[in-house]
């Protein structure tokens, strides 16, 4: 007789226990629904779009928002995804107390290579879940940028966008942030195709 395989769920509270005792150490994972997901090993286009992006959005966002890069956001959903980058409200307490929430979040930002798949199939219904209003995936392997707005569950309870905008390397994009900046796209792609 076969036995039957069995998967344990961690609560966020669990989570950050084992967090604190320093149980992941070199391990970078992400707890998604509650399970632990490995995160995918950077290549060198996407750190180099990651130090495009802090160098671009940080103009962008000063005084305006806070830009935070690969670090939580707290989901109600049992998550607590790091992603490549959020832009988030600039709290008193500059998030000391308590990652971000959906309520906090003008933007979440995925650079997809080899994790395009994971992007677009995982995190995408999830931050769509969560109501995270914008969410963008740049795309490395097509070199252009996907925008994601207005999350919606459907009849069968799948989440998704309604509206999706593919932007290219060479155009600009405006930020969903009040007074709307503009990101130009051809300070963010590598001209190299992935």
């Amino acid at each position: 007789m076969l036995s039957q395989i069995t998967t344990r769920r961690f609560s966020l509270e669990e989570y950050h226990r084992l967090i604190v005792l320093n149980f992941f150490q070199d391990e970078r994972v992400e707890l998604i629904r509650g399970e632990l997901v490995n995160m995918a090993a950077k290549g060198t286009a996407h750190a180099t779009c990651c130090r495009n992006l802090v160098r671009e959005l940080g103009k962008l966002v000063m005084g305006i928002a806070e830009l935070q890069c690969q670090d939580p956001i707290t989901l109600p959903s049992g998550s607590e995804p790091e992603p490549d980058f959020a832009i988030v409200r600039s709290p008193a307490d500059n998030y000391l107390s308590a990652h971000p929430t959906p309520a906090d979040i003008f933007l979440m930002i995925e650079i997809a290579d080899y994790s395009l798949n994971y992007d677009r199939d995982v995190k995408l219904p999830l931050y769509a879940e969560a109501n995270i209003y914008h969410y963008w995936i740049f795309n490395l392997v097509a070199n252009q940028l996907e925008t994601y707005s207005e999350p919606f569950e459907d009849s069968e309870n799948n989440c998704d966008y309604r509206l999706k905008r593919i932007f290219l390397a060479n155009q600009s994009v405006d930020l969903p942030l009040p007074s709307s900046p503009s990101l130009d796209l051809s300070k963010v792609f590598s001209l190299r195709k992935f």
